[in-house]
């Protein structure tokens, strides 16, 4: 018989640094579950990543206080600052250029996050990149 599925958890926990503190810990303990047992399986998982990545991460958690996790890339916003070498996008949008964006970087960020988004080949991924980077601000240059 399959497991009751109790519920869900969300967080965005750093690559490779996982820890039993907030909000690791409080969001795991309220429910009962091991949270030694997530941070050491999640840093393990999360080894060959990039350390201090964010990741999100939903926690499924069932009524026998078993639980499964499943790790996504980090998000787009974090590959398209790496790229640029910024901290933060445009504070308005449209209005200020936070910086450049090349369409050969956005295709490579594409590629990385393929498994993550909602699209059936590269170019419809680098397209919902190339919003991203719009709406932080960037401009997205041929090159």
């Amino acid at each position: 018989m399959a497991k009751k599925i109790a519920g869900y958890i969300k967080l965005q926990v750093p690559a490779g640094a996982a820890t039993p503190s907030p909000p690791i810990g409080p969001a795991l303990g309220q429910r009962g579950l091991n949270i030694v047992m997530f941070t050491k399986d999640f840093n393990a998982k999360t080894q060959d990543m990039e350390k201090g990545a964010p990741c999100p991460t939903v926690i499924t958690y069932y009524t026998d206080k078993s639980f499964t996790f499943e790790i996504k890339t980090p998000p787009v916003s974090y590959f398209l600052k790496k790229a640029t070498g910024l901290a933060s996008g445009s504070k308005a949008p449209g209005k200020e250029k936070a910086g450049t964006v090349t369409m050969a970087q956005c295709r490579e960020i594409a590629e990385a996050k393929m498994k993550d988004l909602n699209a059936d080949t590269i170019d419809q991924a680098a397209k919902m990149v190339m919003g991203s980077a719009r709406s932080m601000g960037l401009e997205v240059v041929d090159g």
